[in-house]
């Protein structure tokens, strides 16, 4: 029973020692790149989603207009807007990542 108790002792003594030492806002401090290399991930990872579902937006278009020429100006209003909602997570990616980097 002793050696048990001598080993939970020694095992929060090694888990607390890290939390002891450290400095006053150092953590928060050393974490900070964190966030720069996060939001550069980010950023890129919307605009390349943003990217492909734009081409395939455009393509899906095309075709749709190639196919019934009578119906391209009520296609070309629907890939405006969907081009506009497309575009717009980049845009509120943006907006996120500059309230964090802030």
């Amino acid at each position: 029973m002793n050696a048990k108790r001598a080993l939970l002792m020694l095992a929060l003594l090694a888990f607390a020692t890290p939390l002891l030492a450290a400095e006053e806002g150092g953590a928060a401090a050393s974490n900070r790149h964190w966030i720069w290399i996060s939001s550069g991930f980010a950023m890129a990872f919307a605009s390349g989603i943003c990217g492909l579902a734009q081409g395939r937006a455009v393509a899906a278009a095309c075709e749709a207009m190639g196919r019934n020429p009578g119906a391209a100006a009520a296609i070309r209003f629907a890939l405006i807007l969907g081009l506009a909602l497309i575009e717009s997570l980049a845009l509120y990616t943006l907006v996120i990542i500059l309230m964090q980097v802030r």
